[in-house]
């Protein structure tokens, strides 16, 4: 499935136009167009009593239009109405109802995300969406990720991406038709992201023009996979190819594992579920072994390397096709896996923190809003600062591989490398933020935030393990830093490179020219500091490899010695382009509506908070002296204080439905303690009889008063 590329151009609608003598007719209007939104989120949560003052307050003075800056995200007024109707549909049906997930063992969880994955294939003939659709992008969202089959998609891509024309015609109506239940066969036991490692055989046997396929030892048995351990019966398994005793590296087959026709296993396969988990338990998650299993040689997927009758072995294009599906779900990983879940604690945490009341900042005066004090800003606003600059990275990066894809169709495979770099590099850094952030937004929640009931602690969970799967964060990190220094020693010998890193062979900046703290309120500036720094690490740490190299260290071992400072060169080169991303996106923004304005403050934090975070790399040679820090700070101090004031619309702009964000906390009508007692209700605990009480607690109880 592939995302459709955003429209930015239609993102903004006519201006309001408000004369200043009729301003309180323009409130007026301001008051109506918030109450009926009001009305319409509202009606999504249960009725306990009206929006919370403390909340409203929030919203009746935003600095821009709320729906317009929804509809940016979307990337068009259409694009929301769309998305809208989606949401809608699904959250409508009961089928697809989350109460209670709360409480459900793991067995109901999985047998739910089976009910309504099975149920939304209906549905989905129902509402006539179709996979290439304008709707089928939203309802992964609008199912919060909590249904089965969703390797399926994985499955079908590898086919359409890496099969041929012949294998696509077989095999992706069957998918589509789900006559069959696909998975993705990659990760073992003692193998992850270096796939090159995989221990997995397919020896072809001529004879009979089969592979024969083999777990050959425990480390070899595929683990992880999702759909796996219950419910696939067939799945794209990867294994290292050999013909005639020759090894031709890793490859892709398809496999059946389980009967069409009663489910259980087929000869020679080994499956079953790996076990409890920290999140993902609607997920079958399964391990393989497979013990000479046959499969035809058509089961070879072939669009790029087919093994002939004869067993010659012929390859077209580039052997990195292999990770495209990688690259391509480590795309999708960073909008769906990350950004939302960020915008979501985001949304949650500072609607909470707008009605928790907490001490007082006066004396004399009532308890004051916790987001009030600078130190909850300070926890919060940078992280919803970027929750919008990954979301405005992670367009960044579709467009890339919408390109990308489109250049691999015609058999064009330049790309593949820098995409591949992106891809690891930003799915790296991005979600290793996002996990950071999220922890943070639940424990800006206090006590209630550690609740299950908040929504924070599943989020919390779901998104640590992004950090892990599809590529563990320290290895991609290193991918992508031999992307950047062949790139940069290509740079300096005067070589073309990819437009993405041209900034390498850039002349080097001098020193920060900012002369008070509004100087760095100026992308140029800040864009400028993140470049050099950029540059000054990968610079330096290739320099190092070479001074290693040039005293007899071996290639390899130099390259170990300098893998912390390319981790850090290359979250600086990822650090840069998020910002100057960010920067041109709002520069390219219509003024109209107040959208670009409040997008400037926002870019400004996300910067200056990495500025802030990070000094001793600003501050390490110079380029931002002592003075200018301090200058820094005070700017991206003040700006605690101007985005405070629209924090909740700008969270609002999430459009969040309440059935979506399933939090006590973040519902937008911040009824937060009824709506935690009435949930909490709702647990087994409270209705049903406890079981400790006659085996354990009476007899010792009773023991107790009979001394009495």
């Amino acid at each position: 499935m592939q995302a459709h590329p955003r429209d930015w151009s239609s993102s903004v609608g006519p201006r309001d136009k408000v004369p200043a003598v009729g301003a309180l007719a323009g409130r007026a209007r301001t008051a109506s167009r918030m109450a009926l939104l009001e009305t319409r989120k509202y009606s999504q949560g249960s009725a306990l009593g009206g929006v919370n003052p403390d909340l409203a307050s929030e919203r009746q003075t935003p600095s821009f239009s709320v729906e317009k800056l929804t509809a940016l995200l979307d990337g068009g007024e259409e694009n929301t109405r769309i998305r809208r109707a989606v949401v809608e549909a699904i959250e409508s049906d009961p089928v697809f109802s989350r109460e209670n997930q709360y409480f459900q063992s793991q067995n109901e969880k999985y047998e739910a995300a089976v009910r309504k994955a099975v149920h939304l294939q209906k549905k989905v003939h129902e509402m006539g969406w179709t996979e290439n659709g304008p709707e089928f992008k939203y309802i992964y969202r609008a199912l919060s990720g909590e249904v089965a089959f969703l390797l399926h998609t994985i499955f079908m891509r590898s086919i359409s991406v890496l099969g041929s024309d012949k294998q696509i015609v077989k095999w992706i109506p069957l998918a589509m038709q789900y006559q069959l239940i696909g998975s993705y066969a990659q990760t073992e036991l003692g193998h992850g992201t270096y796939l090159q490692g995989l221990e997995t055989t397919a020896v072809f046997d001529i004879a009979t023009q089969e592979f024969i396929l083999n777990t050959p030892q425990i480390s070899a048995m595929k683990w992880w996979p999702g759909d796996m351990g219950r419910s696939a019966t067939h799945t794209v398994v990867f294994a290292q190819l050999y013909v005639r005793g020759k090894c031709y590296g890793v490859h892709p087959f398809i496999v059946q594992i389980r009967s069409l026709w009663d489910h259980s296993l087929c000869p020679g396969i080994t499956a079953g579920d790996i076990g409890p988990k920290m999140s993902f338990e609607h997920t079958d998650n399964g391990y393989l072994m497979l013990q000479n299993v046959r499969v035809s040689r058509e089961n070879m997927l072939s669009k790029f390397c087919e093994v002939q009758p004869d067993g010659t072995y012929v390859r077209r294009g580039s052997q990195q096709i292999n990770y495209f599906t990688m690259t391509a779900a480590r795309v999708a990983l960073i909008s769906h896996e990350a950004v939302i879940p960020l915008m979501k604690a985001c949304t949650i945490a500072i609607r909470y923190s707008v009605v928790r009341r907490q001490s007082k900042l006066k004396p004399g005066e009532e308890e004051a809003k916790i987001l009030d004090f600078q130190t909850q800003q300070e926890k919060l606003l940078p992280h919803l600062a970027a929750a919008y600059a990954f979301h405005f990275i992670s367009n960044y990066l579709q467009d890339l591989f919408n390109r990308g894809y489109e250049e691999i169709q015609r058999e064009n495979f330049n790309m593949l490398p820098e995409l591949h770099a992106f891809s690891s590099g930003f799915k790296a850094i991005v979600t290793q933020y996002c996990a950071s952030a999220v922890e943070v937004c639940l424990r800006a929640c206090g006590g209630h935030g550690y609740s299950l009931l908040s929504g924070l602690p599943s989020l919390c969970t779901r998104i640590l393990a992004s950090c892990i799967y599809e590529g563990e964060n320290t290895i991609l990190f290193l991918q992508t830093a031999r992307f950047l220094i062949k790139c940069f020693m290509a740079a300096s010998a005067g070589h073309p490179v990819p437009p993405s890193v041209t900034y390498l062979a850039a002349v080097k900046p001098g020193k920060c020219p900012a002369k008070s703290k509004f100087d760095f309120l100026s992308p140029d500036i800040y864009t400028q500091a993140y470049r050099h720094a950029a540059v000054r690490l990968i610079s330096s740490t290739a320099a190092k490899l070479q001074v290693l190299i040039q005293t007899g260290v071996k290639k390899h071992n130099a390259w170990n010695e300098c893998t912390v400072q390319l981790v850090q060169a290359v979250k600086a080169h990822c650090h840069y382009i998020t910002v100057k991303n960010f920067a041109e996106t709002v520069e390219r923004l219509e003024t109209k509506g107040g959208i670009q304005k409040i997008m400037k403050h926002l870019c400004h934090l996300f910067a200056l908070h990495g500025i802030f975070s990070n000094a001793g790399v600003f501050l390490h040679d110079g380029h931002i002296s002592g003075a200018q820090m301090d200058m820094a700070t005070a700017s991206y101090l003040d700006l605690l204080a101007v985005i405070r004031k629209d924090a909740v619309p700008l969270v609002d702009a999430f459009d969040f439905t309440d059935k979506t964000l399933n939090s006590a906390l973040g519902s937008y009508d911040g009824q937060v303690y009824q709506r935690l007692y009435e949930w909490a209700q709702k647990s087994p605990t409270n209705t049903q009889m406890n079981p400790a009480y006659e085996r354990y607690l009476k007899p010792l109880l009773h023991k107790k008063r009979s001394k009495l």
